[in-house]
């Protein structure tokens, strides 16, 4: 995905609402003390980069002092691709929230994982309702190693053109711990398919979720964007009630719903779920019309 960007945004192929620009009107004088928004679907453009405008925006959040925290899916063996998108600046939240870093520093603030036992448990109990599913991992063992390929089974269809280690069923699952299991069903779609997860798993045991690319996750328990960003607030000293935040798929919801509900601003880009779009407080430009920067250029008075 880092080496080749305008192929890796295929995986979420033209979404409904990708190219519609919004109108916003009058936005008040709410002013955000710190911007967090998703990357794919969100941030980044058709081609899986930020735009030359967004760019601009972005800085001009900077500058304003108002930092920009990248709260996105991808996992840290595309720390590389993460920290090109936010400009090496601030913090990021990596793998739902699993891997917080300082990219300044180079300081990985929150590493999280999920003990092989209780995933293959977790498989286990879902796979009594779905049938068999087809699995791929990210090795906890492995997650300061940006170049490590990711364990996947055959036949799983992973979505983008990164290395992976392609293995039978018996060896997906590394020896010891896992950062997060994916799970793809030939014939339940995605938001089924979380649906009958989250019936027979226990929040206790595992955080289930789903990011638009046709599979869903399996995390440690606690482990959301909404609990990754709240290291990187408690680092720059900012309440979740002066957050501007941005998402589109279902793993978003954690953070938006934590922002709307302490009175900060969740918003929506055009493209986003039926799921996200129901508990936002607006809608902005699709992705690939540059949302995000026509939502701070507006807000910001740019």
């Amino acid at each position: 995905m880092s080496a080749h960007p305008p192929e890796a945004l295929q995986a979420y192929g033209v979404l409904p609402g990708a190219d519609q620009v919004v109108e916003l009107g009058d936005l008040g004088t709410w002013r955000p003390k710190l911007v967090a928004t998703d990357l794919d679907g969100t941030l980044l453009d058709a081609a899986g980069e930020v735009s030359p405008r967004t760019r601009a925006a972005l800085d001009t959040c900077w500058d304003a002092g108002i930092p920009v925290v990248g709260v996105t899916g991808r996992g840290p063996r595309l720390l590389d691709s993460v920290r090109a998108a936010l400009d090496g600046r601030g913090i990021a939240v990596l793998a739902q929230g699993g891997f917080v870093v300082d990219l300044e520093r180079d300081e990985v603030l929150r590493t999280v994982a999920l003990p092989r036992a209780q995933a293959a448990a977790v498989i286990e109990r879902i796979e009594a309702v779905t049938g068999e599913l087809i699995l791929a991992v990210e090795d906890a063992a492995e997650q300061g190693e940006v170049h490590a390929r990711l364990r996947v089974q055959h036949g799983f269809d992973w979505p983008y053109p990164e290395g992976a280690q392609l293995l039978s069923r018996a060896e997906v699952l590394p020896a010891e711990a896992v950062l997060k299991v994916f799970l793809r069903s030939p014939g339940i779609d995605q938001d089924e398919l979380l649906a009958l997860a989250r019936s027979v798993v226990d929040p206790g045991d595992a955080e289930l979720t789903h990011a638009g690319l046709g599979f869903i996750e399996v995390l440690p328990p606690g482990i959301t964007k909404a609990t990754g960003l709240a290291i990187a607030l408690e680092r720059y000293g900012v309440d979740l009630g002066d957050v501007l935040v941005f998402g589109d798929m279902p793993n978003d919801l954690p953070m938006l719903t934590a922002v709307a509900e302490a009175g900060g601003r969740a918003i929506a880009v055009a493209n986003a779920h039926p799921a996200v779009r129901a508990v936002v407080h607006g809608t902005t430009s699709g992705h690939r019309a540059d949302g995000v920067a026509r939502y701070l250029e507006a807000v910001l008075d740019v």
